[in-house]
């Protein structure tokens, strides 16, 4: 199988270079953000997992310099757990190649024996580290941090999380009410998502309770799409999400064509228009539509960064969705941003809400924050 890592910005593995540093936090404000955010307790095991290049994965200067900022963060948690109470460790482990695939069982097994595990890899490990979470009786509670950068020091990482967990508390509330949604984009093309049948979630930042699980840094709200799953279409008929959904992928646009929630065909004569043809036609679960999410971290800034950049507006995943509460089981689960400052812009989300009236909740292309007070 060949594997894929796209990023609507990336034209090569070095295109986010380490920038920033002229206000990256210092000891101080990072032990007061690892106490706000996960306010780990005497008695508890803390887990850090790194993901390592193997001969498949070309490592980048982003990645190494991931793995010194994780090295970074151990030391300075090992640090505070001597002072507080609590044991930290960190555990290496070879690369997936794809976001949201399968982490080794091995390493679940590490994870399970955690109270808290910080991610920092370059491969999302969400989908591995959600169930276990979320399993009945769970004493573990995890950040994953896919992508993460030390530049981000300076930007989401340094939000006001009382105030993003306000947000996105007030974003799943709308989400909730909706049943569908309309995006048009910069392109011209519409889209239009059924959002029936399914509950939203809130990724506050807060990561202090056993069973929680946050996207970090943080402050989204997500809903999977009704899927017409063969459990509900009975119930329910199929799914209207259709439309187009314009992609740009590697300095390359293309149209997905989506019927009945799933990319059915894809507009576009480019080399990774081809790839993704064939990326789909190899895992039909690859071309569902898995996620509706809108960021409300207000220091995001759009790098091309997917962890931050879903943090600022609109961004549509597609492949598994399971793990958000959805039905679809897939080998991978990616999301691609449309806030403004992308190659292609959402100008305009309208929900569509219970009582049949209707909510524009992303105008020119930002969050309407005026909405979330």
């Amino acid at each position: 199988m060949q594997t894929f890592f796209f990023s609507p910005w990336l034209s090569s593995p070095n295109r986010l270079s380490i920038c920033g540093g002229k206000n990256l936090m210092n000891e101080k404000e990072k032990i007061k953000l690892f106490q706000d955010v996960f306010a780990p307790r005497p008695g508890e095991h803390v887990l850090f997992l790194v993901d390592i290049p193997t001969n498949k994965n070309t490592d980048t200067t982003t990645w190494k310099d991931r793995r010194a900022m994780a090295l970074d963060w151990f030391t300075l948690f090992k640090e505070l757990g001597v002072k507080t109470g609590f044991t930290v460790a960190l555990q290496e482990y070879p690369a997936t190649g794809m976001p949201n695939t399968s982490i080794p069982p091995e390493i679940l097994n590490v994870a399970k024996n955690a109270t808290l595990v910080i991610a920092m890899t370059e491969y999302s490990a969400s989908s591995s580290l959600v169930p276990l979470c979320f399993s009945k009786n769970s004493q573990t509670r995890c950040a994953s941090m896919p992508g993460v950068e030390r530049r981000m020091e300076e930007t989401a990482l340094r939000a006001d999380y009382t105030r993003v967990k306000h947000h996105a508390t007030r974003l799943a509330e709308l989400l909730n009410d909706a049943t569908a949604a309309d995006i048009q984009f910069s392109t011209r093309d519409v889209f239009h998502i059924d959002l029936r049948h399914r509950i939203a979630k809130a990724d506050t930042g807060d990561c202090t309770k056993p069973g929680q699980f946050i996207n970090f840094p943080s402050g989204e709200a997500c809903k999977v799409p009704y899927e017409a799953a063969s459990d509900e279409i009975t119930d329910y008929g199929e799914s209207t999400t259709q439309g187009i959904w314009p992609v740009h992928l590697k300095g390359e646009p293309m149209k997905w064509i989506v019927k009945k929630n799933r990319v059915v065909d894809i507009i576009g004569h480019g080399k990774h228009a081809e790839q993704m043809r064939l990326f789909f036609a190899e895992n039909e679960t690859r071309g569902n539509l898995a996620e509706l999410g809108i960021g409300c971290n207000p220091q995001a800034v759009i790098t091309g960064n997917v962890l931050e950049d879903e943090k600022v507006g609109l961004h549509l995943a597609y492949g598994m969705s399971t793990h958000l509460g959805g039905k679809i089981r897939s080998d991978i689960h990616d999301d691609l941003c449309y806030s403004k400052g992308c190659p292609v812009e959402a100008t305009s989300v309208i929900l569509h809400n219970h009582d049949g009236s209707h909510t524009e909740i992303i105008q020119d292309a930002q969050l309407r924050y005026d909405l979330l007070r």
